[in-house]
Formats: C-alpha cells, sequence, structure tokens
C-alpha cells in the first residue's frame, strides 16, 4: 500500500472518532448542564526511508464548548442556576467534585444533594442542610439559603484558571485535576431553575453528515487507490506479447 492510501486511512481514523463525540453530543441534547465537545486535529508529519514528508491527520485532544446553556424553569426551590463561570463543589466518597447541574434535592436529613446522592457543599466545605419540618426555601443571587426558620448555609460556587483542564467524570461531574478552586466572584444563582445543555441538535446533526460524507470520499479514495494498484500489479505480472 503506498503513502497516500496510508494517509487516507489516517483521516478515516479521525473521522471515525469524531463521529463518537458527535454522537455523544447528540445523546446529551437534554441532559442539564452538559457542555459540548468537538476534537482538535493538527497535522502530523511523518519522515519516509526515501525522506519523503508525509502529512497525516492526528487528533490530539477533545475541546470543551463552554458556553452557558439556557435557563429553563422548573419551578422547584431546591432548583438552581448558575449564571458567570462557577461551578458547584461535590462531596464524593473519592473527594470533591464539581459540577453545573443544579439540580438538587433533599435526603432524609435534610441536606442539599444531587441527583447521584452525592452532598452539596456551603461555605467551609459543609453540607447545606435544612432544618427539619422547615418550607419556604429561599435562595439567593449569593447562595445563601433560608427557610421559614431562618438561614441555612450559603451554596459554594467557585471557578478555575483553566476550565479546559478540568476532568469529565460520570454523572455530570469534573475533578480539578490538582487545580485551585477559587472564588467565583461574579457569579450568581438563579433559585428555580436549570441550565440546559447547551448542545445545538441542528448544528451536530450538520457536522454529522459533513462527517459521514468525508469518511465516505476518504472510503472511496482508498477503494479507488488499491484498484489501480491491482490493475498495476495484473499488468506487470502478465507476460510480455509477442
Amino acid at each position: 500500500m503506498e503513502n497516500a492510501s496510508y494517509i487516507a486511512l489516517s483521516r478515516q481514523m479521525a473521522l471515525r472518532r469524531e463521529m463518537d463525540v458527535i454522537a455523544n453530543n447528540m445523546a446529551n441534547l437534554n441532559t442539564t448542564a452538559y457542555k459540548g465537545e468537538s476534537m482538535l486535529f493538527v497535522e502530523y508529519l511523518e519522515t519516509t526511508e526515501t525522506g519523503e514528508k508525509m502529512s497525516f491527520v492526528q487528533d490530539i485532544s477533545l475541546v470543551r464548548n463552554l458556553t452557558a446553556g439556557n435557563l429553563n424553569s422548573t419551578e422547584n426551590p431546591l432548583d438552581t442556576a448558575i449564571s458567570g463561570d462557577g461551578y458547584y463543589e461535590i462531596e464524593t466518597p473519592v473527594g470533591p467534585r464539581y459540577t453545573r447541574n443544579g439540580s438538587f434535592h433533599l435526603n432524609g436529613a435534610g441536606e442539599l444533594i444531587t441527583a447521584n446522592g452525592d452532598k452539596v457543599l456551603g461555605e467551609g466545605g459543609n453540607p447545606i442542610a435544612l432544618p427539619p419540618n422547615s418550607s419556604d426555601v429561599t435562595i439567593t443571587r449569593d447562595g445563601s439559603v433560608s427557610t421559614d426558620q431562618g438561614p441555612a448555609g450559603k451554596i459554594r460556587m467557585v471557578r478555575f484558571e483553566n476550565e479546559q483542564a478540568l476532568i469529565k467524570m460520570p454523572g455530570g461531574l469534573y475533578d480539578a485535576d490538582g487545580q485551585e478552586a477559587l472564588p467565583a466572584e461574579g457569579s450568581e444563582l438563579m433559585q428555580g431553575m436549570v441550565e440546559n445543555s447547551n448542545v445545538s441538535g441542528i448544528i451536530e446533526m450538520t457536522k454529522m453528515i459533513s462527517t459521514v460524507r468525508s469518511y465516505s470520499s476518504t472510503g472511496r479514495m482508498v477503494n479507488e487507490e488499491h484498484e489501480r494498484q491491482r490493475r498495476a500489479i495484473q499488468a506487470l505480472g502478465s507476460p510480455a506479447k509477442g
């Protein structure tokens, strides 16, 4: 197989992985606070034994779309959405994790928890616990939580210098990967609302169609190159006609 076929196959492999990313975005079209992803491609040069430069396609990482999704009203007083670049700090069995998903509930002890049952942390690293038999939950823009029985704590909002470096974990959580959690100055909470996914179905469908077409055209080129080589070998191997 000649160099052109190797280059085409590298392109097909990259397109197949890109299709997986697009499919994952489509699957999370309605996932609360989901951030769409795309692949980052670069040119990879390889020198052959003859000194010829071969240009391959290489996908080096995923880039997360950090644009905030639209806010959706739920009329649930425990739901909140962050306006700004902040994250909630969540207590998990493997240490603190962070999320933008503010769809919260209460456990049996009256503590504010995520859909996965992890506790939402407040200032000082303590869970937010509502008094027994309390009502009229109010969450202000700065994260202060109160009920008819008085203050119950303050939801902590943090930010990071490099959001792209956050490692995505299951359940809509992120690992800080050693980064320091800084106060999310300027971020505010919106009570009774959640942040929608920022994935656009129309855009992802357009990308999917384009990727499929690119994959198919590259496949045709590989097949044509294979057929050309087959004919050349057949011609060279045929006995000369006298």
